[in-house]
């Protein structure tokens, strides 16, 4: 078992050229990361990675070595998977990215593990966009288009972006009636982690005419920072409809520019193209495709 784990450590650091990331993934330091291949490396009495202080890459014999490594796990994950089937019953371990707001999650993963005890899950939530393959994941959630050939997808379910601010903020500054009145009006503005760009609010132009720059009010990475300061009257905001349901029921916000935006989008569970679904994967996607959007 100490060889498989030490395949496994292997072929995790092939995939993602790193011990720093490989031991992230794993949840134990680069060091010993390090120690794990170099052992394998003594064993085996041949060297797997050409290392530097900055990069490493695999030799010709890392390289033949990788591909077997890879049959290996394929069988082992088949063998898990037939003894898991014939249980009859979803149990083990499911490491899934999930975007940063956890709100949407909340009743379907706390009604998930009422049913399903026997699946330990490893839940990281995060808005950057992460390597399914070779970060380790069984499956991620994301929103937007969806364009890589290496991952099978499930629809999860429509929502929309809107624009939305509070009444006493509406009642102070006036209600915007088209685009350009966003203009005179405070914007609150979100960063994509991963690329450091702002989101695009989604607002309805002419063929020949350009979005407005908005003002900056505010920038950044959070989604509850930006409704706080939406409900403390403090600006207009632009979020999924999913994060504002309840606030927008109670009429604690209220939605602007309705006519005047195409915010449509849609949440996609995606795993890897390469691995059938195990039992566990396979009732978790079900799961959240029918509460999610509930």
């Amino acid at each position: 078992m100490d060889s498989l784990s030490g395949i496994g450590v292997f072929v995790l650091v092939a995939d993602t050229r790193s011990f720093a990331e490989a031991g992230r993934v794993l949840g134990v330091s680069a060091s010993a990361v390090g120690k794990s291949v170099a052992r394998m490396e003594a064993r085996l009495k041949v060297r797997l990675f050409h290392r530097s202080t900055r990069h490493i890459a695999l030799t010709p014999e890392g390289e033949k070595f990788l591909e077997r490594c890879r049959r290996i796990l394929c069988e082992v994950e088949a063998a898990e998977l037939e003894l898991s089937e014939a249980s009859g019953t979803p149990s083990g371990r499911l490491r899934v990215s999930l975007p940063r707001y956890s709100g949407l999650f909340e009743s379907a993963l706390a009604s998930f593990l009422k049913r399903y005890p026997q699946v330990e899950l490893d839940l990281d939530f995060t808005d950057r966009m992460v390597d399914v393959i070779g970060e380790g994941y069984d499956a991620v959630v994301r929103t937007g288009e969806m364009d890589d050939s290496g991952l099978k997808r499930r629809r999860l379910g429509p929502f929309r972006r809107v624009l939305a601010a509070s009444p006493q903020y509406l009642e102070k500054h006036g209600t915007p009636k088209r685009a350009a009145d966003l203009l005179r009006h405070c914007c609150l503005h979100y960063r994509y982690p991963s690329t450091g760009k702002l989101e695009k609010w989604p607002l309805k132009m002419g063929p020949t005419a350009q979005a407005p720059e908005l003002p900056l009010t505010l920038v950044c990475n959070s989604v509850e920072m930006r409704i706080f300061l939406a409900l403390s009257g403090l600006g207009i905001v632009c979020l999924p409809d999913f994060t504002i349901r309840n606030e927008l029921a109670s009429g604690r916000l209220q939605i602007v520019l309705d006519e005047r935006t195409r915010g449509n989008g849609t949440m996609w569970a995606l795993w890897p193209a390469s691995r059938h679904p195990s039992p566990k994967l396979r009732v978790f996607v079900d799961h959240l495709a029918q509460h999610l959007f509930a």
